[in-house]
């Protein structure tokens, strides 16, 4: 299947009609991780995007709703088997979750362990104020050779970024992220071979309104802008970096 764009962390459920923004990627032809928040959620978005060609659904339980939900890691882990890609997971250590950090921590790594155990998993991972903690527990529960990792919306510093390089992760940018110092800081970081795009959709808004599932073209463009290459050119390589991690792992 041909892609045109690249679209690594989208969240369709949250759109009001989730057969429509499914309908969206499809006739914009873009290679889209549709991320769950809960386990819960995960059946339907299967269901709804079983035909598609360019929609794939993550099992997700967020870090966020992680103080409420964090019984349905029973769940997670019975689902686990069902699909080759993992998220939004992560940790978040911002003043309105830091009290669940610990359990946060204890949720991420059942999700790693189990991943680990199966194997041939791709992540998209949060990590809101913990950068080190998050890249501490890849280390710790999921060997490089038994899953691929994604850092979507990547803040972390200098060293994080070169850490994370080092054991293969992926980086998912999206044109807000890009919009900052530090965003495009880290752009900078990042060799342009681990790079891919996301809207991070419908938290993402554009004037008033939120931006279009799988709207990536513009990030391409602040990609290409800031690293002095060519949009077409950018946009190619993140559609090689896409098949070359679906490859890898």
């Amino acid at each position: 299947m041909r892609y045109d764009y690249v679209d690594f962390h989208t969240h369709l459920d949250l759109y009001p009609d989730l057969v429509q923004a499914i309908a969206t990627c499809e006739r914009k032809r873009v290679a889209t991780l549709a991320v769950t928040t809960t386990p819960k959620a995960f059946e339907r978005n299967v269901e709804l995007s079983k035909s598609s060609d360019f929609v794939r659904i993550g099992l997700g339980l967020h870090p966020q709703l992680v103080a409420d939900r964090h019984s349905e890691i029973d769940l997670f882990e019975s689902l686990l088997t069902q699909t080759r890609y993992v998220g939004e997971i992560g940790l978040d250590r911002g003043p309105a979750h830091y009290r669940s950090f610990d359990l946060q921590s204890l949720v991420l790594s059942k999700i790693l362990q189990a991943c680990a155990k199966q194997g041939h998993k791709i992540l998209s991972l949060h990590s809101v104020r913990a950068t080190k903690p998050v890249l501490d527990m890849l280390d710790e529960h999921l060997p490089p050779d038994r899953g691929g990792v994604v850092l979507h919306w990547f803040t972390g510093s200098k060293a994080d970024v070169r850490r994370a390089v080092d054991r293969g992760c992926y980086f998912s940018l999206n044109e807000k992220m890009l919009a900052s110092p530090t965003g495009v800081r880290v752009l900078h970081e990042i060799p342009i071979n681990r790079v891919l795009t996301e809207t991070d959709g419908p938290f993402l808004v554009r004037g008033d309104k939120p931006i279009e599932p799988g709207d990536v073209s513009y990030t391409v463009e602040l990609i290409a802008s800031s690293v002095g290459l060519p949009s077409e050119r950018v946009r190619l390589q993140i559609l090689s970096n896409l098949q070359k991690l679906l490859q890898n792992d």
